[in-house]
Order: C-alpha cells, then sequence, then structure tokens
C-alpha cells in the first residue's frame, strides 16, 4: 500500500506506552493508522480499537490493519462519544492506554477536495465529510461579530476585527484558495508558515469544533473511576495544548479545597493519576526535517489510577 500518512512523534508515542505490553490501547484519532500500525507491532500481545469519524480513513486503515486480524476492532464516530461506549462495552481494566492525535491527518490536508489546503478550489474542511456545518457556511454565512470572535479565539489573530471585515466586504467565496488569496496581504509577516495559516486554522476548528471535542473526551475519561492506563494526547494548537495541560494538572491534585479553606478538608487523596511528562515532547531533529508538520505537535502524557 502506498502509505499517505506520517505519524507525528511515533518514537515518542512508542516509548510513552512502555509497560502496556498486555490489554487494550485505544487509538481516538486513528486517520490512517499510523500510530495504531507502530503500536501493534511494538506491542505484539495488545489489542487495539480505533476510532474514527472520516469513512476514507477508516476503509484505508481496515485495509492497512488487516494483517492484524483479530487483534484490532475500528469503530467509527467522534471520539468522545464512541470512547464512552467502549467504556459500557468492555473490561476498562483491561485498558492499558489511551492515545488522542488532535490534528488534521496528512491525507485530509493533502486531498484537494477536502477543501483543508491554501491550493484547494473547495471550502469545506470537515473531517466528517457527513457533518452538517462546513467552512464554507462559516465563512459565507457568519456575521461580523461571529468571524471576529472566532479568528480571535482559535486564530489568536491581534486584527481579527479587520480580517472579518475584509471577509465580509469580499465574499462569497468558493474555495480555500480564493479565501487565502484575499487576507493574504492582512495576515502576519515573517513566519514560516503560509500567512493564511491561523485564519484557516481557526476556521477549521470553528467547522470541527476540535477544542469542544477534546474537552468532551477529557471529561468522558475523568469520569470513569475504573480506569488505570496511560492517556497520550499529542496537540498542534496552543489552545489545545493549554486545555490538555490545564487537565492534566487538576487530575494531578490530591487536594480539591477551595484555596480559601485554611486547612484541608477533602481527605487529601482526590488525585485521579500522576503528570508523567512534566514538560510536553517535541519532534527530534531528524523528524523535524523529514516532516515538517511535526513542529508544532506536543505530546503530554498523563497516568491514569482507579479511584
Amino acid at each position: 500500500m502506498s502509505i499517505p500518512h506520517i505519524p507525528v512523534l511515533y518514537r515518542e508515542v512508542v516509548s510513552a506506552f512502555e509497560g502496556c505490553d498486555e490489554g487494550i490501547i485505544i487509538d481516538c484519532t486513528m486517520g490512517y493508522g499510523g500510530h495504531s500500525s507502530l503500536i501493534l507491532d511494538s506491542y505484539p500481545r495488545v489489542k487495539l480499537i480505533g476510532i474514527d469519524q472520516d469513512q476514507a480513513a477508516i476503509d484505508f486503515s481496515s485495509k492497512r490493519l488487516a494483517k492484524y486480524g483479530d487483534r484490532v476492532i475500528i469503530k467509527k464516530g467522534r471520539f468522545s462519544e464512541v470512547l464512552k461506549e467502549i467504556f459500557q462495552e468492555v473490561d476498562v481494566s483491561k485498558i492499558s492506554a489511551i492515545l488522542a492525535d488532535i490534528g488534521v491527518s496528512s491525507l485530509q490536508l493533502d486531498q484537494g477536495k477536502r477543501g483543508f489546503s491554501f491550493e484547494s478550489d473547495v471550502l469545506d474542511m470537515r473531517m466528517n465529510p457527513d457533518a452538517n456545518l462546513s467552512a464554507a457556511e462559516v465563512v459565507n454565512g457568519y456575521s461580523q461579530k461571529a468571524l471576529e470572535d472566532i479568528l480571535y479565539q482559535y486564530g489568536e489573530l491581534r486584527n481579527s476585527r479587520k480580517l472579518a471585515s475584509i471577509i465580509i466586504q469580499n465574499r462569497p467565496f468558493y474555495s480555500a484558495k480564493e479565501l487565502a488569496d484575499c487576507v493574504k496581504p492582512f495576515m502576519p509577516k515573517g513566519k514560516k508558515i503560509h500567512p493564511a495559516t491561523l485564519l484557516m486554522q481557526a476556521i477549521r476548528i470553528e467547522v470541527n469544533d476540535e477544542l469542544g471535542e477534546l474537552q468532551r473526551v477529557l471529561d468522558v475519561i475523568e469520569s470513569e473511576d475504573k480506569l488505570t492506563c496511560k492517556l497520550g494526547i499529542i496537540s498542534f494548537h496552543s489552545l489545545e495544548d493549554r486545555i490538555v495541560k490545564q487537565r492534566f494538572s487538576s487530575w494531578s491534585k490530591k487536594c480539591i479545597c477551595p484555596a480559601e479553606f485554611m486547612r484541608c478538608e477533602c481527605e487529601n487523596n482526590n488525585a485521579k493519576g500522576k503528570i508523567i511528562t512534566k514538560k510536553p515532547l517535541t519532534a527530534q531533529v531528524d523528524e523535524l526535517k523529514n516532516n515538517a508538520r511535526s513542529r508544532s505537535a506536543k505530546l503530554r502524557v498523563f497516568k491514569r489510577e482507579a479511584l
């Protein structure tokens, strides 16, 4: 098979799951099976459940992972919803690790018909092609205030008001290329990325509710008291990394009493586990050279303990 997707932080993911030699590992964002295949090769006694909402990814990975036989189960849907179902279907004590790669796969970016790339002739950006909301509806239908909020919050663009105004004045847009070319003169200069990267990223996050989905999957993991496993989350955006960092920090606290309490009244045993990576793991030099998309990738790992 021609493998279209290069999984980021591949060595770091395998290393993070050391000790997870048996049981079930869940790949919440299976994509094109890059991390899944490495995990299955590295830990030959584990079984893997892969989740994805993109049927094209499922079709590809079903073929790629077929050689592992009954060691692999693939499920379709948003990973927060499917993970909750898995917790109800399997013996949670057998889950040894959970991985979530919060990003767009290489093939989704490279396929022009998906509308993720700057040169695409369509304006879509849906990770799930069957979802209702597309980039075209956001760009051409949202109010100027709504667009401004998205660009400021998700793109962290200081001139979000100006950019939203430019979009309103020049819409409708019918392609990602048309949109990128229109805003390019007004985007930040001097970075080693396409000038429209942050704007397109902000729209993509809105279309796919990426931050909401990350919060929901963390809620699902937090709510399962019987779960003991390693949790690895790869993020590509500062807002995503901040959410993961703050949640891991919250989970590691033994005392959850309000700050104004003079002494602990919660019995000081509320930690849900411990942080494995004090600082996020990032790509090594050779990976940065061979895979430009690894530049912004950060992996944080937490050891979840049953209560």
